[in-house]
């Protein structure tokens, strides 16, 4: 049996890096931090695994005072900050100082090749848009500073009327709650809306209608039930049966850890995940060997069988016969139904030719 530390590892947590400075805007700091905090998967037996992993990183000092005067210690700076998932910079009077937002930005170019998204609340857009990075793409700031951005960085495409928008890896927000916005969108993005939504209940707060539409997700309502859960996933795999339809892929779907996913999914189906995708893939293959045009090497691959030996055995010992004798069956098929289709066509043909011949001859 493993231990709830072994189960857990399963899981690398996200690395999340909230950038503060002197004069930051602290909700925009404490609110993302608490939401991201918030989000956790459950291992099946009573215990949390969580989802992100926080990382407070101070621009030119591990300690920074906020505009309201509250006070942080950082657990990190740029120098010594590690590898992250997601960067977040905080808005705030402070970002606007050169020696501030130009730090943020030369930090955040070295930083790009390995990091999979950036953010930035509100005013934080002052700290990445000298980067360039966000040229030619959507944005969103306070609507006091569109105009100034506008000004010193043109190529920006502004709307201060949205309060979200994501375009490719660069997320921008505004608002007093846009870190707190910003944060449930992510975790929706990265786990989906059970969690997402639990994350809601547990601070009391909501994604609002506008981020939901911008994410463009499914905005099923929360429920813990494993049914409703699997519905959803059933159907995902189904559109996606050449992905990868791991157990670890189709658990973390599913917001469950492998181990107690396998579980519950054959309490609710009778099988374990990996025959029963197995088994949606050789259906869906019989029936697109019926197509014309059509391999078998094409087929097994379509449906996610890396190996053209490993789908006919597994075709072979599910249906009792060879997937090639199928192949052949269905194209013999479609031939003889583009033959007759063919014949009737002529028929239809000589027949009018014949019609039209004594129509002219009843007339001379």
């Amino acid at each position: 049996m493993k231990s709830p530390s072994d189960r857990a590892s399963i899981f690398r947590p996200k690395r999340i890096g909230l950038v503060g400075f002197d004069e930051v805007t602290a909700l925009h700091l404490v609110g993302a931090a608490d939401a991201f905090v918030a989000a956790a998967l459950d291992d099946g037996y009573g215990n949390c695994i969580p989802c992100y992993e926080v990382h407070t990183i101070g621009v030119l000092s591990d300690r920074f005072r906020a505009e309201d005067g509250l006070m942080f210690e950082a657990r990190e700076t740029l120098r010594t900050a590690p590898v992250l998932d997601t960067i977040v910079i905080a808005g705030g009077r402070g970002i606007q100082r050169p020696e501030v937002s130009d730090k943020v930005a030369a930090w955040i170019l070295k930083r790009i090749n390995d990091t999979r998204r950036i953010a930035a609340v509100c005013t934080g857009i002052y700290g990445v848009a000298p980067t360039g990075l966000l040229n030619e793409r959507e944005v969103t700031t306070h609507w006091r500073f569109a105009r100034d951005l506008a000004r010193r960085f043109p190529r920006l495409k502004i709307d201060h009327r949205k309060p979200f928008v994501r375009d490719g890896p660069y997320y921008t927000t505004t608002g007093l709650s846009g870190g707190v916005n910003l944060s449930l969108a992510m975790i929706q993005e990265d786990y989906g809306p059970y969690v997402a939504q639990s994350v809601e209940q547990e601070l009391t707060l909501r994604l609002t209608k506008e981020d939901q539409e911008e994410l463009a997700s499914d905005s099923a309502p929360f429920d813990n039930h494993p049914i409703d859960r699997f519905s959803d996933l059933v159907a995902w795999v189904i559109r996606n049966l050449n992905a990868d339809l791991s157990v670890e892929v189709l658990a973390r779907r599913a917001c469950m850890c492998p181990s107690h996913f396998s579980k519950v999914f054959k309490s609710v189906f009778g099988e374990p995940p990996s025959d029963f995708v197995q088994n949606l893939r050789l259906n869906e293959a019989r029936r697109r060997l019926s197509k014309r045009q059509k391999t078998l090497r094409t087929i097994s691959q379509s449906v996610g069988f890396t190996s053209s030996a490993t789908f006919q055995r597994a075709f072979e010992k599910k249906f009792g016969g060879r997937p090639s004798t199928y192949l052949e069956n269905g194209q013999r098929r479609g031939r003889a139904a583009a033959a007759n289709g063919s014949f009737v066509e002529h028929t239809s043909a000589t027949r009018s030719n014949k019609e039209l011949a004594l129509s002219s001859s009843v007339k001379g």
